[in-house]
């Protein structure tokens, strides 16, 4: 029977929990590192650009940097998720090491990034598709209503259902990869000329305070950790299975953002890759290596040039010259929309978790009495990207602004990430760590890892300068953090549970 206080529908969204029991472990490495790097390959179609606006000729360098920071944080998570194979990532992390308000804090920074996320993917779809249709690149507005239109589309779509397929994510990672590595391939073999580059690099130089702007910027290519780390409690033996995932994800990351940054001050100025490409500098390395082939490799064959060493040679460059420009407008599309669907995916699957430890509010775990999904949280979220997308028609930089909170909610959380794992050491340095982030040292008897420190370190440093030398992201990051802090301490004063630890006795599963 139905009470006042529970109304038919009116129902906590605990899939995970439930599931826990009846749903087989059926992840693997493979499943990990297509979802992780399904993440972190399509920021690469936007992230160079975003760069390149800020950094300008140092960009392969804020890259490399920011690279180094992407391998402290994801061996760091590596630990963290040894740990802790469950949903939650590093509000997880924080919540066992610190308290349910730092798990909250961790989780609510998290939540923001993956709304810019959504918010910035779908926002560059329009000017990959602008190959086929040029108004889509040319109109600011038009492509804001469209960006707005598949974040709303994606909305209806997560609140009727939809599941996850490993076996296409792995097919469009496998084809985005090969993509990139033939755009490096031709790149390097047809446009790298060292002096060239180093003249680009050194002539562009940027300010100091641009210099380190641009690798807490760079911090958006490097998204992906938080994503497998999510998807732990659906993973077989994720203690293993995880750290495996994400350093074969790092090693590729590194090697295929290093060649990217290189080829395209190859094919282009940092001027052009920051105007002209800034939000699609994938096709603009394309589009360079169309007009070399077309100036340099004429598909003209002569009388003397009939032998089928030089017919295959003339189809294969031909095909490349007509097909690359369109092929890479239409991956980049489709990663970018998986992307998008992915950072709606996890804040479903964080919302859960934060719910299931009360840290949030109920109704935001909510499940729909016919679809099953979460879909108070759905909406609400998908809300505020439409709405922060919505700021790009008053003009302004608008994709700068985007990389500038996410950067706030992304370095936040990893932050939390880094200084979990080391209390953690400090705390409970007998708990079992299937995996450890390496390099330790060891201060007053404790064993430390110095990955972890260096992180926590660069990750701070980074995230000061964001908040001295981006106002958008400064306000727009602290206005998120204290609306939410508003929600969590009333929902946890209405509940009668203290602000920094849970008083709840578990629930039963009926």
């Amino acid at each position: 029977m139905e009470t006042r206080d529970h109304k038919l529908g009116d129902k906590i969204y605990r899939p995970q929990r439930v599931k826990r029991h009846r749903l087989k472990r059926v992840l693997g490495v493979t499943a990990l590192y297509s979802a992780g790097y399904g993440n972190v390959g399509s920021s690469i179609y936007y992230a160079l650009g975003l760069v390149a606006m800020v950094a300008a000729g140092a960009t392969p360098v804020v890259l490399g940097i920011a690279g180094i920071i992407f391998v402290f944080n994801a061996l760091t998570y590596a630990e963290g998720t040894s740990m802790f194979p469950e949903a939650g990532g590093s509000a997880t992390f924080a919540r066992h090491a610190f308290s349910d308000l730092a798990g909250f804090t961790s989780g609510w920074a998290l939540i923001f990034s993956y709304i810019i996320t959504l918010a910035i993917s779908a926002y560059i779809i329009p000017f990959y598709v602008g190959h086929f249709w040029a108004p889509l690149k040319e109109s600011g507005a038009l492509g804001i209503f469209v960006a707005m239109g598949i974040i709303g589309f994606l909305m209806v779509v997560n609140v009727v259902g939809v599941k996850e397929s490993s076996r296409l994510n792995w097919v469009m990672v496998i084809a985005d990869l090969l993509t990139q590595l033939l755009l490096v391939t031709l790149g390097f073999f047809l446009l790298f000329d060292k002096s060239i580059y180093v003249q680009r690099v050194v002539t562009n130089w940027p300010t100091t305070t641009n210099l380190i702007f641009g690798i807490a910027i760079a911090a958006i290519a490097y998204t992906g950790v938080e994503t497998m780390s999510q998807m732990a409690e659906e993973t077989k033996k994720p203690e293993k299975q995880v750290p495996l995932a994400l350093i074969f994800m790092m090693i590729t990351v590194i090697i295929i953002f290093a060649s990217i940054s290189t080829v395209a001050f190859s094919v282009m100025t940092p001027q052009q890759l920051a105007t002209e490409w800034a939000a699609d500098p994938v096709a603009g390395i394309a589009d360079g290596i169309y007009v070399y082939l077309t100036e340099h490799h004429p598909f003209a064959l002569q009388q003397s040039d009939i032998s089928f060493f030089h017919i295959l040679q003339g189809f294969i460059i031909e095909g490349i010259r007509t097909f690359l420009r369109p092929l890479v407008a239409v991956l980049a599309a489709t990663i970018l929309l998986v992307a998008t669907n992915a950072a709606l995916l996890g804040i479903s699957r964080l919302t859960f978790s934060l719910g299931e430890h009360d840290l949030a509010p109920p109704v935001l775990s909510r499940i729909h009495p016919r679809f099953k999904t979460p879909y108070v949280a759905i909406i609400i979220f998908c809300l505020v990207a439409i709405l922060i997308q919505s700021q790009g028609l008053f003009g302004g930089n608008f994709l700068q602004s985007l990389g500038g909170l996410y950067a706030f909610g992304s370095l936040l959380s990893f932050a939390f990430a880094h200084a979990s794992v080391l209390a953690l050491r400090i705390k409970k340095p007998d708990m079992p760590r299937p995996f450890k982030a390496g390099l330790d040292i060891h201060i007053r008897g404790k064993s430390l890892p110095l990955v972890t420190i260096l992180g926590l370190l660069s990750t701070i440093f980074v995230w000061i300068i964001l908040l001295l030398a981006q106002p958008n992201a400064r306000w727009g990051g602290f206005a998120w953090m204290f609306i939410g802090f508003i929600i969590y301490y009333i929902y946890r004063k209405k509940s009668g549970t203290p602000l920094t630890r849970s008083i709840r006795k578990k629930r039963s599963i009926a």
